[in-house]
């Protein structure tokens, strides 16, 4: 009952910074170059600024799923240790390989959030012409999106031979006595 539990709380959590990964991608700022009144300089005029918000929601999200599975699983590598075989090993390479792909997402929606966040005040038109209006690349919190997807994939597949693992352990949990038998030998 707990696994099951376990893994719908961390789906549900992952399909949510999956949708805010994507509202960020179809919300990030956008920029326009107005010119003042005395048309002495140009400045930037950018849009709504929520996309940083739901990059950042996302990056949360993403974060407190790891950390749940992180916390269940005890990290693999404390805790009880696991029964030899084919479910041990996938568990391992899966805890690996999410590991890498919740890395890159996260990367990716800091990254999309913290240069989304970024606004060109102005800049003279005397001395230079070109006025950059920096803006977030299309497709970097879509990128996030792809790998929070892969991620969520990876951690429940890693979770679920973890558990078979973990179900197929002979050895007894941590603080009892393995039974020996203390009778005199005759």
């Amino acid at each position: 009952m707990a696994p099951k539990l376990v893994l719908i709380l961390v789906f549900v959590v992952d399909l949510i910074a999956f949708g805010l990964a994507v509202a960020a991608e179809q919300r990030r700022s956008k920029a326009t170059v107005v010119t003042d009144s005395e048309k002495s300089y140009n400045y930037c005029v950018y849009d709504s600024d929520i996309a940083t918000g739901y990059g950042v929601g996302a990056f949360l999200f993403l974060l407190l799923s790891q950390a749940i599975l992180m916390a269940v699983s005890k990290c693999f590598c404390c805790g009880r240790s696991l029964g030899p075989g084919g479910p041990r090993a996938c568990a391992l390479l899966l805890f690996l390989f999410s590991w890498l792909t919740f890395l890159i997402a996260e990367a990716c929606l800091l990254a999309g959030s913290v240069r989304n966040a970024h606004h060109t005040r102005y800049r003279n038109m005397f001395f230079d012409r070109n006025l950059s209006c920096e803006t977030v690349r299309k497709g970097v919190f879509a990128a996030g999106a792809a790998f929070v997807l892969f991620t969520a994939v990876l951690s429940e597949l890693y979770y679920v031979y973890y558990a078979k693992a973990a179900r197929s352990s002979g050895a007894p949990p941590y603080g009892e006595a393995p039974a020996v038998g203390m009778s005199s030998y005759r």
